[in-house]
């Protein structure tokens, strides 16, 4: 006979135990977001209504994920993905604070590039734990895929902050002043020896029209490849930290009480032993 299925006011009350601090930090910053979306339709500005509209969509997807994919977030996980989207979405395009701090993009660039690598390499430690799979990879293997995963999605979105510069003049790719510059556009026999141009101090936009605008920034002006560079920098350290705690984490067989707050896990349905191969064992390298 089964089990009857568990009502919602169970299934509430069951998420209140086990998720009490993840359901505060969820409630707080949507009833945070609702009055800055408020705020936003009187003052009319109706884009940065649209980001709070997504940024309410974004937190319903660590539980959507939950229980599309059947596992299990850790707390502390989940609740640095909902600070992660609030500090990105609210803080940092309505509160321009990328524009007031300007190590806020670097901090969440390096945030990024850490729970990315927790998503790639927990979809393959769930893998791994399945007792269903016939082969198991190696504790190295996973964290340098989990360093991969990262470091394409962080390829991926610095594609799409150059799409956007390109095509709607956004400025994702934060703009950067600089004193010395090197070209080979300036080779005056039209070679391939660059010239190298020092201590600028002001830069001179000429229009078609003849208009003939001093930019009076102090240097010359990097369109958004430092900027891109970083993130990607920073990015990587925050891949490389979480292959190497994910790393040990596999080799110690998940006993790693740190390492656990950051991956999800498959929740267990199947049985633990493998039915007998009709063919008889077969399996490939272990």
């Amino acid at each position: 006979m089964e089990n009857p299925k568990p009502s919602r006011r169970d299934t509430i009350r069951a998420l209140w135990r086990e998720k009490r601090s993840v359901t505060i930090v969820y409630l707080l910053l949507r009833t945070s977001v609702v009055l800055v979306m408020l705020a936003q339709i009187f003052n009319r500005n109706f884009e940065n209504v649209f980001l709070c509209i997504l940024t309410l969509i974004l937190f319903t997807m660590p539980s959507l994920l939950e229980r599309k994919l059947d596992i299990d977030l850790p707390n502390t996980l989940e609740i640095i993905i909902l600070l992660f989207i609030y500090a990105a979405e609210i803080l940092g395009e309505i509160g321009a604070y990328y524009v007031t701090y300007p190590y806020w993009d670097t901090v969440l660039h390096t945030l990024n590039g850490f729970l990315c690598a927790a998503i790639g390499f927990s979809l393959l430690d769930i893998l791994n734990r399945n007792a269903r799979v016939r082969f198991h990879l190696s504790p190295l293997y996973l964290a340098l895929v989990s360093f991969c995963f990262s470091m394409t999605v962080g390829v991926c979105w610095e594609f799409f902050e150059c799409l956007m510069d390109h095509f709607f003049f956004f400025d994702m790719q934060k703009d950067a002043v600089v004193h010395s510059i090197g070209t080979i556009l300036l080779d005056p026999t039209g070679g391939n020896q660059p010239v190298v141009l020092r201590n600028i101090t002001d830069l001179i936009v000429v229009q078609a029209d003849g208009t003939q605008t001093p930019l009076g920034l102090g240097g010359y002006l990097d369109i958004g490849l430092l900027d891109t560079m970083e993130d990607l920098f920073v990015n990587f350290v925050g891949a490389l930290l979480f292959s190497v705690i994910g790393f040990f984490y596999v080799r110690n067989r998940g006993r790693g009480r740190f390492a656990r707050r950051f991956i999800p896990v498959a929740n267990e349905h199947a049985p633990a032993e493998l039915p007998p191969h009709p063919a008889g064992n077969n399996d490939a390298t272990n």
